[in-house]
C-alpha cells in the first residue's frame, strides 16, 4: 500500500484501485481552454487526442496544467507508433496515456518501456510537470509514479483480440482500451464501420471479462451518451461521454430548437 499522500496524479489509479467507474470527456479539438472548460464540470477525467483530432503536444503541454488544477486527472492518446511522446506526456503531468494499434507483444512492451521508470522499464529522468503537480519529492515520485502513470493498450484489431490474454498479463500495461470503430472494421473483415455492431459489443463483454480476471480495467469510446451507458452496462470501467465537437453541436441544435420550435 503506498504511504503517499493522494494528488490529482494518482486519483485515476486510485479510484481504478477501488473498483470506481470513470467518466471521461473526449477533446479533439486543439485550443488548450475547451479542455479546461470542460474539466470545470462534473468528469471524472479529460482525455486529450493526439491521434485524430488536431492536438498537438504543444497544446497538450499548455492544457494539462489547467486541467489538473480543476482536480481533474488527464489522458492523452498518442498517434499510431509514436512511442517516444508516452514518456514525454507522462513528463508534462498527465494521468495516464493510451497508445492505438496494438497489435503484438512487441509492441505493448514498448509501450510499458516509455512509460514505466528502471526496473520495469526505461524512462528516462525529467519529469517537470509531473513532479511538480505530485506534491512529492525527486525519490517519492521515483518510487510511485509507476504505479499511477497509467497505460492503455488499445484493443481494435482480430490480431489484438487473438493475444488480449498476452496483453493483460504484461506487466506495464495497465489496461485495455477498446477502439469500436476500428475494431468493426477488423471484425467485419473491411465490410463496414458500425461502432454498435453485435460483433463490436460481443468482443467488449470478452474483453471486460479476460481483464476482470486479472483485475484490470477496460476503457471504451463512446460517440454518444446513450453507447456511453451501454458501455457502463457492459462492464467498461472508463468511458468516454461523447466529443468536445459533439456536444457543442449536440447544444447549439437543442438551444436553436427552443428558441425556433
Amino acid at each position: 500500500m503506498s504511504s503517499a499522500k493522494p494528488t490529482v496524479l494518482s486519483s485515476l489509479a486510485d479510484r481504478f484501485a477501488k473498483g470506481d467507474t470513470i467518466l471521461s470527456a473526449w477533446c479533439g479539438l486543439p485550443d488548450p481552454s475547451v479542455s479546461a472548460i470542460l474539466a470545470q464540470e462534473d468528469f471524472d477525467a479529460i482525455t486529450l487526442d493526439m491521434q485524430h483530432g488536431p492536438i498537438t503536444l504543444a497544446e497538450v503541454i499548455r492544457a494539462v496544467p489547467l486541467i489538473n488544477a480543476a482536480g481533474k486527472p488527464v489522458v492523452a492518446r498518442i498517434a499510431v507508433g509514436e512511442f517516444q511522446n508516452v514518456s514525454k506526456l507522462f513528463d508534462t503531468g498527465v494521468s495516464g496515456v493510451i497508445a492505438p494499434m496494438i497489435n503484438t507483444i512487441e509492441d505493448a512492451k514498448r509501450l510499458a518501456a516509455y512509460a514505466k521508470y528502471p526496473p520495469l522499464g526505461e524512462r528516462s529522468w525529467g519529469s517537470y510537470g509531473g513532479l511538480g503537480a505530485s506534491g512529492l519529492d525527486p525519490n517519492t515520485y521515483l518510487k510511485e509514479a509507476n504505479r499511477f502513470s497509467l497505460t492503455f493498450a488499445m484493443i481494435e484489431t482480430r490480431e489484438a483480440m487473438a493475444i488480449v490474454d498476452d496483453i493483460l498479463a504484461l506487466e506495464g500495461i495497465d489496461a485495455l482500451f477498446v477502439g469500436p470503430s476500428d475494431l468493426s472494421i477488423a471484425l467485419s473483415g473491411g465490410k463496414q464501420v458500425n461502432a454498435l455492431a453485435k460483433e463490436v459489443d460481443d468482443a467488449v463483454r470478452h474483453i471486460v471479462a479476460r481483464a476482470s480476471a486479472v483485475n484490470k480495467p477496460v476503457a471504451f469510446y463512446a460517440a454518444t451518451a446513450e453507447r456511453a451507458k451501454q458501455g457502463v452496462e457492459m462492464g467498461c470501467r472508463f468511458v468516454t461521454v461523447m466529443s468536445d465537437s459533439t456536444l457543442l453541436r449536440t447544444a447549439t441544435k437543442t438551444a436553436l430548437k427552443t428558441v425556433r420550435g
